[in-house]
């Protein structure tokens, strides 16, 4: 009996299967032969990839507040509403900057250099069309299938990404007018070209470098720019002794800049895993890449600094989860988890030993950036050259890295594609930074310094109850006196006695 009944059932699945692979087959035929019923489905996964790729651009948007946290907590109390104030406007006047002329330098039809249509999103697009049925001047995103308005605002929060970079680098120093001179051109222009000639179908693109989400265009365009910067305003008062020994700043804040990271890590799960622009199978597989760096970086950063600084710093654990992001952004739809556990680990010690480099060089970046953005974001993307795997890469992408037999053509683009925009930021961070410098300046007065940007630079204290560092805990020549960055007002002395009382 229990025989019959196996030999039942296993027949009974048969049949099952073939019912539902004649439906199937029947069913596709009939689409074929109904244009209506294929039109629908095309139609509903059009608006499934669009759904996609704006929650992806609002977790990336969301980017800007862990950005604003992070700057926020590890600078000092004096300085809050100005680091603020610096990431809401990298994103008003980005948006403005990057719809009016930044979008069309970076997918407009063009040459390899640089788009040159399409202003104002006025130029002629079918999309959602794509491949050969696409007609528009956008042909460089013509692989996606989503209305044009989705794909500029994912563009968007990428480009405020670039532009946000140096805000932490160049903090409490640096002139607010001059910064939002500085936002504007890199989001309209500066950008723009790293990615016509990465994602554009630019010069980069042709020699075969690959960038998945932008190691390399986002971030390491931000972190060079912001290195720049950094040595053009020189070090923060009271950030080196007389003899040239780098002394501690520390920010007033870590919870902040914790919660800051957390949600970027958050918003990176929108980064990377939506740069596909489509809702596809490889989204899970891009999303643990990503999570899997992160977490071994931090774990990295962590004991490369208890070994370095005999305790686990706290702040270089935060920025090692920060590095391993940016270092799997570029690879993380190319390569298996287990190469991007090694990326992590590789990004997660080289952000330690960047940092105290950069200091002891006396490039005073107060938060870390060029290291977790500039020197990562090319670390990652010289990795996709070594780690890419076929079985692991998109469909329509051919070509393993160098660790998996595919020789030394992919790292040697990747490369090229590193040196180009590392002096593609040299030479207009120089421009920029230059002329700022000598028009209308770029740096606050000592005096301005001393007391905090916040009251400076915008007329108002973030902390508005408690007593913050006094003018007389740094010295314009260099050096400090120990102080509590923040702490609550002294009590107010006993009155004296009447002369009533006293006689």
């Amino acid at each position: 009996m229990r025989a019959l009944s196996s030999l039942f059932a296993r027949r009974a699945l048969w049949l099952g299967a073939v019912v539902a692979l004649l439906s199937l087959v029947g069913l596709r035929a009939w689409a074929q032969e109904n244009p209506s019923v294929e039109e629908t489905l095309a139609n509903h996964k059009m608006l499934l990839d669009t759904l996609w790729v704006m929650v992806a651009a609002f977790l990336v948007f969301w980017m800007q507040a862990g950005f604003a946290y992070v700057e926020g907590g590890l600078t000092r109390a004096k300085n809050t509403n100005n680091i603020m104030m610096k990431n809401l406007m990298d994103f008003c006047i980005g948006s403005v900057a990057f719809w009016a002329v930044g979008f069309a330098f970076m997918f407009g039809d063009g040459n390899a250099f640089i788009g040159w249509s399409g202003w104002f999103l006025s130029g002629p697009d079918n999309s959602p069309a794509t491949g050969d049925a696409y007609q528009g001047v956008y042909s460089a995103l013509n692989w996606t299938g989503v209305p044009l308005f989705a794909k500029f605002l994912f563009q968007l929060v990428f480009a405020a990404t670039a532009a946000t970079i140096v805000s932490g680098a160049m903090a409490e120093r640096t002139k607010f007018s001059t910064y939002l001179i500085y936002s504007l051109v890199v989001s309209a222009f500066i950008y723009p070209v790293v990615g016509h000639w990465v994602w554009g179908g630019g010069w980069l693109a042709q020699l075969g470098m690959w960038d998945f989400a932008g190691s390399t265009v986002v971030h390491s365009t931000g972190g060079w720019l912001a290195l720049i910067g950094t040595i053009m305003l020189g070090p923060r008062i009271g950030k080196y002794s007389r003899e040239g020994k780098p002394l501690a700043i520390p920010g007033h804040s870590l919870p902040m800049a914790a919660l800051g990271v957390f949600i970027l890590w958050l918003g990176w799960f929108g980064f990377n895993p939506g740069s596909t622009m489509a809702a596809d199978a490889s989204i899970g597989m891009i999303a643990l890449n990503t999570n899997i760096a992160a977490a071994v970086a931090a774990i990295a950063a962590m004991f490369t600094s208890w070994v370095l600084l005999k305790k686990p710093d706290p702040s270089m654990s935060l920025n090692g989860a920060l590095a391993g992001l940016v270092a799997i952004t570029a690879p993380c739809a190319f390569v298996s988890p287990l190469s991007s556990a090694i990326i992590g680990l590789a990004a997660g010690i080289v952000v330690v030993l960047s940092v105290l480099a950069l200091d002891r060089a006396k490039v005073d970046d107060p938060v870390g950036a060029v290291s977790v953005h500039g020197v990562c974001g090319a670390l990652g993307t010289l990795a996709l050259g070594l780690f890419a795997q076929e079985g692991y890469a998109p469909p329509d992408t051919t070509g393993n890295g160098l660790l998996f037999g595919g020789g030394a053509k992919l790292l040697l683009a990747q490369a090229a594609g590193v040196g180009a925009v590392f002096l593609w930021c040299v030479v207009t961070g120089v421009l920029l930074f230059g002329i700022l410098k000598v028009t209308v300046g770029i740096r606050v007065s000592p005096e301005e310094e001393i007391a905090g940007l916040d009251v400076g630079e915008h007329g108002i204290s973030a902390y508005p109850d408690f007593v913050l560092a006094t003018p007389g805990q740094f010295s314009v020549t260099g050096g400090t006196r120990p102080a509590p960055v923040l702490s609550t007002p002294a009590p107010a002395p006993a009155p004296k006695p009447s002369s009533e009382t006293s006689t």
